[in-house]
């Protein structure tokens, strides 16, 4: 996909993206504390079914469940030395095929016009001053990952749940430097808007505008209903299209260690619709949702 087709897609707007995924695998069988990336990998008919349901309720962009899979991340768990860069290749085209495989299955039974985004997160570590990563090895880190996707055959990459305008900006000149795939860039902030590591997102999104990022936005750490004035506000800073991929609610954590979010897909789906009209033309779900609240969304849009 090219960067004017992606912007002539999300201009007919709403274009509408998938819901969480490492929430759903847990109840889906997945166990706590495995890498997200590494389960799927052996386990690819639940992947599939979490995306075919997705697709059902009327997701058009589906996310590779690629989100960790880098060298930095992929460390954390154990994988060391000259395997490492051997398992960032086979785990990035694992995945994105497996969203691929779906989606050409999809296309098949008559729903067409999918698109696959490569997924791109953090790092579990962070660049300095706030961590021991700089610049240069964060900048290999995500080019390796970049390449990979791109050459797995990703329509365009997203980096998501951004927790620093600094990383993320590495993320777009990887990509930059790599590809000339659309890049949305989304990052998570407080109900005011402000970042975790300082600064607010109303200045970052205009950072990451000015650099290259074909859409900009915010996902993950509040409800919907918390969001309305951030949304209106990133819409009135930027003319790329903006994203709203909010968690279901706060989440209250069981005895079990399990969260259970507040907010329900009729509740969220009418929120989602505010958000629409405060500016968002890009919208999905995080933690806590699933494919009965895109169901939900799309009817109330």
């Amino acid at each position: 996909m090219t960067k004017q087709e992606f912007s002539a897609l999300a201009k007919k707007g709403p274009v509408i993206l998938d819901g969480a995924t490492g929430s759903n695998l847990l109840k889906m069988g997945m166990p706590r504390g495995v890498a997200t990336e590494l389960w799927v990998e052996e386990h690819p008919d639940v992947i599939q079914k979490l995306q075919s349901a997705y697709v059902e309720a009327g997701s058009q962009i589906l996310y590779a469940p690629t989100f960790l899979a880098n060298r930095i991340g992929l460390k954390g768990h154990g994988i060391e030395g000259n395997h490492l860069r051997d398992k960032v290749k086979a785990l990035n085209h694992t995945l994105t095929g497996f969203t691929r495989e779906l989606v050409k299955e999809k296309a098949l039974a008559g729903k067409r016009n999918l698109l696959v985004a490569g997924d791109i997160g953090g790092t579990g570590s962070f660049m300095q001053p706030y961590g021991p990563l700089t610049y240069e090895e964060l900048l290999e880190c995500y080019k390796e990952q970049i390449t990979c996707l791109v050459q797995a055959g990703v329509d365009l990459l997203v980096v998501e749940t951004m927790i620093s305008l600094e990383e993320t900006m590495v993320v777009l000149d990887a990509a930059a430097s790599v590809c000339d795939l659309p890049v949305l860039a989304s990052l998570t902030c407080e109900a005011d808007g402000s970042l975790f590591f300082g600064g607010n997102i109303f200045d970052a999104v205009t950072s990451l505008e000015e650099i290259g990022a074909d859409a900009v936005g915010c996902n993950c750490s509040v409800g919907p209903d918390q969001l309305e004035a951030v949304i209106s506000a990133i819409a009135s800073r930027v003319s790329v299209p903006v994203i709203a991929k909010p968690n279901a609610g706060m989440p209250v954590i069981t005895e079990t260690g399990e969260a259970v979010y507040s907010m329900g897909p009729e509740e969220f789906a009418l929120h989602m619709r505010k958000l629409r009209d405060a500016g968002a033309s890009l919208l999905g779900g995080c933690c806590g949702t699933g494919p009965a609240y895109i169901r939900a969304m799309v009817e109330a849009l």
